[in-house]
């Protein structure tokens, strides 16, 4: 008997059945990925935050299930329809869709360093509960943020950074001046958290849009503290 015949006739079959699992599994795969994408969005506020909060936890467990964002490319040309706002830092370790293991398309996402709300931030969340029907808005701070480390640096040493950055220190400013009458053991975690509380508040004070949708209960505003080093978002 040809010795090399039945090697080779080992081989297809070793070929064919690798094909045939790499067959099987693909639909499996894309049948999952379906799902979560025609995942129903959320009916309240209160639906809204619960799934950021699931999905920062399968983000810490290193167990994302949004990883395949070609699927719904196509429908996504037609339109977004995301559920939360986040208000983030610029930081660029700070990645909402990431941390909270969202696709695209879920998250309408506003980023200036020191995650507070400008003028035009406010005018792009009001857009996006106004027309995209948002309802719930994370301003979300970090560990070591920088831009609360350089207010606090500004004050202590009484002078304003060069440039454009005095408007970065002058923003976040409320939030250290809140805290250092309490001398905190940790004035750059305290200030940090104390401008993300700030800051969801003025979310849901700010009249005409925010405000109103807030006292009909079709929106919330929270602050979160995302931790770099261990990828968990506490909400404050």
């Amino acid at each position: 008997m040809c010795e090399d015949c039945n090697e080779k006739t080992v081989s297809r079959r070793g070929l064919l059945a690798g094909g045939l699992a790499l067959s099987l599994a693909a639909p499996l795969a894309t049948l999952a990925h379906a799902q979560e994408a025609t995942e129903p969005a959320p009916v309240s506020p209160e639906d809204a935050l619960q799934r950021l909060v699931e999905g920062n936890a399968r983000y810490v467990a290193n167990a994302a299930i949004n990883t395949d964002h070609s699927l719904t490319r196509a429908n996504r040309a037609e339109g977004q329809q995301p559920f939360a706002a986040i208000v983030s830092c610029s930081d660029s370790r700070v990645a909402p869709e990431l941390i909270f293991d969202q696709g695209p398309g879920a998250l309408f996402v506003v980023r200036v360093a020191g995650n507070f709300i400008t003028e035009d931030g406010l005018a792009t969340l009001e857009y996006g509960v106004a027309v995209l029907g948002i309802k719930t808005i994370v301003v979300l701070g970090h560990t070591a943020c920088g831009a609360v480390d350089a207010t606090i640096k500004s004050i202590a040493d009484n002078a304003l950074p060069p440039g454009h950055l005095p408007s970065l220190v002058n923003a976040i400013r409320p939030a250290v001046y809140d805290v250092m009458g309490e001398a905190p053991e940790d004035l750059l975690a305290a200030a940090t958290a104390q401008n993300a509380k700030l800051n969801a508040a003025r979310a849901l004070a700010e009249g005409p849009i925010l405000s109103a949708a807030a006292a009909d209960g079709k929106l919330n505003a929270v602050a979160g503290l995302y931790e770099i080093a261990s990828g968990k978002v506490t909400f404050l």
